[in-house]
């Protein structure tokens, strides 16, 4: 129980505080607790704030190279982006893996130790079936890939591996090299179980297929270059390469992506009557002469006039003419 002071002795106290002799908060009883700071060793943060916002920006710009070269590869419409970046221990990543998945090993040299590029068995397989010529819709169950298909998928994880090297050369020279896919994500351990990882998810759609490419990115690996992994670090180098060696190697991948080029021989006006009664053996007259240029489209714009001919036993046209803006929009 506490201690009842006595008027006297409420006097006195009372003194001491108006003269300063006492703090206020000297006299305070302690109710309550010490706040403590959970820290679960399972779960080691060594990744700040800042470092994780780098690591998306280096990857978006992965992103948008991925673009460029599947758009280029599987001759279809494809939508990339870095949707997120964590990090978590190294065992919770492979056990949210499921088993089988498409996994490629990267070694990242001149660091020592490897990342993790893997992809779910729907896009992987998807991306084969392009690859090949197909519609790219596979609707299999998760398997493992034949022998065939993880050939082909070696080789596009070696491409993907020169893309990272080009989307990390803003903070680091890197030579990174594409040691092996698996299947198994329990085969794969480069670092402990507890080992903290950066964990970077990319959207990928191919087509009408959806999926996911994950990025795992051990902190031992990239320690020796934490102190680069700022946002003023990397926005700093790459304004000074912008103006140069980036606007290069944008228009480099620009020419090597395909456009539809089509050529229109004539156009005819029929009335609906003379449409349905059009039969087998019937002529359309168009309204160009033999002799007369035609108009060559790239992407449904006008953008030369040429002849039609043969070579080599196919029809072929002669480019007679390339088109200004001025003349594209005289014939729009």
């Amino acid at each position: 129980m506490a201690e009842i002071l006595s008027q006297s002795e409420i006097d006195a106290l009372i003194s001491a505080l108006n003269a300063g002799v006492i703090k206020a908060e000297e006299i305070k009883q302690e109710t309550s607790e010490k706040k403590i700071k959970v820290y679960d060793f399972r779960k080691p943060n060594k990744f700040s704030k800042e470092q994780l916002n780098t690591l998306h920006l280096i990857h978006e710009n992965f992103a948008r190279q991925l673009i460029t070269y599947f758009s280029a590869q599987l001759r279809t419409f494809v939508q990339v982006n870095a949707s997120n970046v964590d990090q978590m221990p190294y065992s919770e990543f492979i056990s949210s893996i499921p088993n089988p998945s498409i996994i490629g090993i990267i070694d990242f040299q001149p660091l020592r130790g490897a990342i993790i590029v893997a992809m779910d068995t729907f896009l992987g397989f998807s991306i084969v079936e392009r690859l090949l010529g197909g519609s790219g819709e596979h609707k299999d169950k998760p398997r493992e890939p034949t022998e065939i298909e993880s050939n082909i998928l070696q080789r596009a994880y070696s491409r993907i591996t020169k893309l990272l090297k080009e989307a990390w050369q803003d903070v680091l020279e890197l030579n990174p090299v594409f040691d092996k896919l698996e299947t198994n994500p329990q085969f794969v351990q480069l670092v402990s179980p507890n080992e903290a990882v950066a964990l970077i998810t990319i959207n990928l759609k191919v087509g009408q297929t959806d999926g996911m490419i994950n990025i795992c990115i051990p902190y031992i690996v990239i320690e020796p270059v934490m102190t680069k992994l700022s946002t003023k670090v990397w926005l700093s180098t790459g304004k000074k390469e912008f103006n140069g060696n980036y606007v290069q190697m944008i228009g480099k991948k620009l020419e090597k992506v395909l456009s539809e080029i089509r050529v229109e021989v004539g156009r005819a006006k029929l009335s609906v009557s003379d449409f349905l009664n059009l039969d087998v053996g019937d002529v359309i007259q168009l309204d160009k002469r033999v002799n007369e240029e035609l108009d060559i489209y790239v992407s449904d714009t006008i953008k030369y006039k040429g002849i039609m001919g043969k070579r080599n036993g196919h029809l072929a046209v002669r480019v007679t003419k390339v088109m200004n803006e001025r003349d594209e929009a005289n014939d729009g």
